[in-house]
């Protein structure tokens, strides 16, 4: 999946806060629904202009963020 695609981030809409397709759902927004236990079905049938590969572009893009290097002072 190509991410770009899905993640948009525009200074003008949501801050500059990384969105779904340029629409003013934040990847934030769907991570925080998953993590209070929304299904990704529920989720779809709540914002039906969602698509499936919107919520795994967010997971994606979260799993992106928190893969840094690990640095150790010699």
């Amino acid at each position: 999946m190509n991410i770009v695609n899905r993640i948009t981030i525009d200074p003008q809409i949501c801050g500059g806060r990384p969105c779904i397709r340029n629409m003013r759902i934040r990847v934030k927004d769907i991570l925080d629904l998953l993590a209070s236990g929304a299904s990704t079905s529920e989720i779809l049938e709540d914002y039906p202009y969602l698509e499936p590969e919107d919520i795994s572009a967010s997971l994606t893009y979260a799993a992106h963020l928190i893969d840094h290097p690990v640095l150790s002072v010699a």
